[in-house]
């Protein structure tokens, strides 16, 4: 096996052996990993059962998508995974960021203000909100405020500000589960249950809404069930498990998902139309698969940290430490480092392996943003990936990996274009 990669992806015998050896030592963290995966499968699998899944279910609807029996079965499969009263789950959706849009403008109006307890939102959502740069459309232009609550230095939530922020306006909590890109920890499910507790008890009727992109079936339990108003996430990034070609979940209290629904299609119409065109097969499967493809990127992010802490980078999380998310950050020395790595990651994909990924100026970002992701959904990031902004202190985010099999390789690769340009030494 070893001789088969070396010469078959031109590796160097070096970052090969030393590979291995730290593959050895992960063993333990792989089994913990696992143990959750398959716990999350019975919990998938029940609840496929319980809403009496049938192949009936996956034929298609167009047009209006009246009576879509599939569509409908869908979301009362999502409702019992994440123990909801509701659920929203279409291809209508495009991305977590639309999804979370969607459940905004669905459920805010003029006056009302945001609050993020916990720092800056991920890059794209800043557009949505429009308080940090104008944007057209945005939640600031209908009269929609927003205010947030810095980390402290330590990335710890500042538990002793966030009654000051709390205002008369304040009508939704927005919750990133995910670092996005702060080098800062993901939060934890305790760590949400004890942040939500905590805002109800100051206001019981402010909405609290859980942006869990990368985080589902990373543990057993997901922010609904500890007190989340609404939870929000994308089914090409966990939930879709590699299958789902487009769309986005949106899970919570009726009145809430109602709200969003109303948004998505129309007033009047809501959850009641919406064509699946076909896809709807795609997306169970996916689902089913999930708990599966999130172990297997799981134990990707866990090698990845053990292998860069090792060699003396600054990762988080540690290899060790409990894991909130399928991210894992890496804090390069240089921009040059930091391209290598991405570029690396690229090479050992399945699709487009032979392009070189550069920096470029993306849509919704304040800087160059490199991005590696040989994927076979556009944008997928359940699909092995590495993405950085070009800016100090130079982190790369890498997510992702439909088989465990191939996260390894993808990361030897990443490492091996690193020790080729010699940036690095074993």
């Amino acid at each position: 096996m070893t001789d088969y990669i070396i010469k078959n992806f031109n590796i160097d015998r070096n970052v090969m052996e030393f590979c291995l050896k730290e593959e050895e030592k992960i063993k333990k963290e792989f089994i913990e990993i696992e143990k959750t995966a398959e716990l999350n499968q019975y919990k998938v699998l029940k609840a496929m059962q319980k809403n009496k899944l049938s192949d009936i279910h996956f034929a298609a609807t167009t047009g209006y998508g009246y009576n879509d029996l599939g569509r409908d079965t869908l979301e009362n499969i999502y409702a019992d995974v994440f123990h909801t009263e509701a659920a929203l789950v279409r291809p209508q959706i495009i991305s977590g960021t639309h999804a979370l849009t969607v459940a905004l403008f669905g459920n805010l109006r003029y006056g009302d203000e945001i609050l993020s307890p916990v720092g800056k939102p991920y890059d794209t959502l800043e557009g949505v909100i429009g308080h940090s740069r104008e944007v057209k459309g945005s939640l600031k232009e209908y009269g929609i405020s927003y205010k947030q609550v810095d980390l402290l230095p330590d990335g710890k939530i500042d538990y002793d500000a966030i009654p000051m922020a709390i205002n008369p306006k304040a009508r939704l909590v927005a919750i990133q589960r995910s670092k996005g890109y702060c080098f800062r920890p993901s939060l934890t499910i305790d760590e949400i249950k004890t942040l939500i507790e905590f805002i109800k008890n100051i206001r019981s009727d402010i909405i609290c809404m859980v942006d869990n992109c990368y985080g589902e079936f990373v543990d057993i339990i997901e922010p609904s069930d500890v007190g989340a108003d609404l939870v929000v996430g994308s089914l090409i990034k966990n939930p879709g498990g590699g299958l789902a070609p487009v769309g986005g979940y949106i899970a919570g209290k009726n009145e809430f998902v109602d709200n969003a629904a109303y948004r998505l299609t129309s007033p009047g119409l809501g959850r009641e139309v919406g064509p699946t065109l076909g896809v709807t097969s795609n997306l169970i499967q996916g689902l089913f698969l999930a708990p599966t493809v999130v172990c297997a990127s799981l134990k990707g992010a866990v090698y990845a940290s053990r292998i860069f802490d090792d060699l003396g980078y600054n990762v988080m999380p540690k290899f060790n430490e409990k894991r909130a998310d399928i991210v894992q950050a890496i804090q390069m020395n240089n921009e040059n480092e930091l391209i290598k790595f991405c570029q690396g990651i690229q090479k050992g994909a399945p699709v487009d392996s032979y392009v070189v990924p550069e920096p470029w100026e993306m849509p919704g970002y304040d800087c160059p943003v490199i991005m590696a992701a040989g994927a076979f959904v556009q944008g997928s990031s359940i699909e092995l990936s590495a993405d950085a902004p070009i800016k100090k202190p130079y982190i790369v985010y890498m997510q992702g990996g439909l088989t465990w099999y191939h996260a390894k390789i993808g990361i030897i690769t990443a490492l091996n274009k690193m020790y080729e340009s010699n940036l690095i030494k074993l």
